[in-house]
């Protein structure tokens, strides 16, 4: 074979090959968010959050998840954290709030949101981010596993880190419906058929104690509820009657059969549109 038969193999295989990804460009944004298949980073123009300020009934999470979040952006010790508990209580509002506040105070903090299914690519994504002088927050919202789920695994890379180790620019913060992320009658199911029961469940449900903060989310009084639903009134300068805000506020949570958080905001939009009041 001669050295131009060569050449041209050599030259054929580099245009089939694809051509290197550029590194990210961490200056272009506060939030990216992470997508696959091809890898990359996309820079999340406008975060879609609330004020810190309006997230009611949630204060000791709040300035739990602050604190720590603040030594994390400083460069001092901090942990992971999962959020867990109820619905619609403002877990994830609550991570996007605060990363506003951090950002507000002048510290510098970037945001990075992992969807679920793209777990098994985190190894890949850690690498990204170790290259980086930036420090960031590793967001997976609604973060859950079934039966027979391997997913998990991918998630201690990213606490516990491998022969690696955790990049120490990197912090997760995770929210989930669940406590021990897997459903209960699962857990009591393991327990049940399994030869080894402790053993079976221990694997999946110590994910959970790997998180150094665990923050609960509990359903709101109805006073927390009102107080939800005022604060955005007063936030977006919607003035209703005291009398006719408490009465309509109540039947709408009636009809929904819940408070929180997230039905307050539903509501309030409703009431907003029926004044006439853009958001």
């Amino acid at each position: 074979m001669t050295e131009d038969t060569l050449a041209r193999i050599a030259d054929a295989l580099e245009r089939l090959a694809p051509s290197p990804r550029p590194a990210p460009d961490f200056t272009a944004a506060d939030a990216f968010a992470w997508h696959t298949d091809p890898d990359r980073l996309e820079p999340v123009a406008r975060v879609a959050r609330v004020d810190l300020s309006l997230l009611i009934g949630v204060n000791r999470a709040r300035d739990t998840l602050l604190d720590n979040t603040r030594h994390f952006a400083r460069g001092l010790p901090a942990n992971n954290a999962l959020l867990w508990g109820a619905r619609g209580m403002g877990k994830s509002s609550l991570v996007k709030a605060i990363h506003a506040a951090v950002l507000a105070e002048g510290l510098a903090l970037k945001i990075v949101e992992l969807a679920r299914e793209d777990l098994p690519s985190v190894q890949r994504l850690l690498a990204l981010l170790r290259t980086s002088d930036a420090r960031f927050i590793l967001f997976c919202d609604d973060l859950s596993f079934s039966h027979d789920d391997q997913h998990y695994k991918s998630l201690k890379a990213v606490l516990d880190g491998g022969i690696e180790g955790r990049p120490d620019n990197v912090l997760l913060y995770a929210t989930s419906n669940r406590r021990h992320l897997m459903p209960r009658d699962m857990i009591e199911n393991e327990r049940s058929t399994a030869i080894s029961p402790s053993e079976a469940v221990e694997e999946k449900v110590s994910l959970s104690d790997r998180f150094g903060l665990w923050l609960g989310f509990h359903p709101c009084s109805q006073d927390d509820y009102l107080d939800m639903i005022r604060g955005y009134c007063a936030a977006y300068g919607v003035n209703v009657a005291e009398g006719r805000l408490r009465a309509e506020a109540i039947e709408w949570q009636a009809t929904r059969g819940a408070r929180s958080g997230r039905v307050a905001w539903q509501f309030f939009c409703d009431l907003a549109a029926r004044e006439g009041v853009r958001l």
